[in-house]
């Protein structure tokens, strides 16, 4: 562990911007322990302050652009990408949306706090259409937080950080392998409790878009709830519906055979089948999800936009 403080000694700032930049570009190398460590350098005069500080924030506006940018080209698109790869996916992108819709862009101020909510944020930052230069203030002075409360814990705490990497030092490998058996342990414990999510829904049925348009092609027009965090653009005539509100009160009003199907914007339609569960067990018959959710229906949406020019101008030849 000492070649940590070997490296910053030799490429200083440098190491430092290049470790920011990777982590907030999703990789999995946190660069929080390093900033600490350089903290502790900058107290014995090793390092400069301005410039650690300054490639820390410099690495993270960059990093975060590109995930602004991307938020705001493919929009929902890459929040479930992202939100695929969290170990609580299914709840993931309601939680996101439902935090910057209720925050704003404050959220900026303390995400790289918030595990896993650094990308998200700066995602649903683009796809909220923040202008850039907003954006750009609240992430700058969060990572001047963030990248500075590490600086200072390392400074205040030099002594302490210099016995923990000599404790590492020594007995590093038997740290590490604990702290990956741990690890494991968790996601596994995580994969095992999502399977079980998947399996306890299991029993909610799920509806094609085109089964849905036979539904009401046969005169069936079914009750869409919407149970995303954001009702923007909703499918037509849905209505926006918190899926762990009570059921009894407005605007749960349907007759017991009334058809209703649940749509999301989240792996495995869980937030959906979660009420249409709820709704079940409440005594509605005819309840199910939909496949594919919202974003099923915005790619079939995209397809028919796609189409029509062409349809217009080979008519029009």
């Amino acid at each position: 562990m000492k070649d940590i403080e070997t490296l910053l000694l030799e490429y200083g700032p440098l190491l430092v911007f290049l470790n920011v930049l990777l982590e907030q570009a999703g990789l999995p190398i946190p660069a929080y322990p390093l900033l600490i460590v350089a903290g502790a350098l900058i107290a014995h005069g090793d390092l400069s302050w301005p410039l650690t500080l300054l490639a820390a924030v410099l690495a993270c506006l960059i990093a975060d652009s590109g995930w602004y940018a991307g938020g705001k080209r493919f929009g929902s698109g890459l929040l479930s990408t992202v939100c695929r790869v969290s170990i609580s996916r299914d709840s993931c992108i309601r939680q996101t949306q439902s935090l910057y819709w209720r925050t704003g862009p404050r959220v900026l101020l303390v995400a790289k706090f918030l595990p896993g909510a650094s990308a998200l944020s700066t995602v649903m930052s683009g796809f909220a259409g923040l202008p850039f230069g907003v954006f750009a203030a609240y992430d700058g002075m969060g990572a001047l937080i963030w990248a500075g409360s590490a600086l200072l814990i390392g400074i205040i705490f030099n002594d302490m950080v210099g016995q923990v990497l000599g404790v590492l030092g020594a007995y590093g490998g038997y740290g590490l392998l604990a702290i990956a058996v741990i690890l494991a342990g968790y996601l596994a414990y995580r994969w095992m409790r999502r399977k079980r999510t998947i399996r306890r829904f299991a029993h909610v049925r799920r509806v094609t878009l085109d089964e849905l348009d036979d539904m009401q092609a046969r005169g069936c027009v079914p009750v869409l709830l919407d149970v995303r965090a954001s009702s923007d653009d909703p499918l037509p005539g849905a209505i926006a519906i918190d899926p762990r509100g009570p059921i009894g009160e407005e605007p749960y009003h349907w007759p017991l055979d009334a058809h209703i199907v649940v749509y999301c914007a989240c792996p495995e339609e869980i937030s959906a089948a979660v009420l249409a569960d709820r709704l079940l067990k409440a005594g509605y018959r005819n309840v199910c999800a939909l496949a594919g959710g919202y974003e099923a229906w915005r790619a079939r949406q995209g397809a028919a936009d796609a189409v029509s020019p062409a349809s217009v101008r080979v008519s029009g030849g």
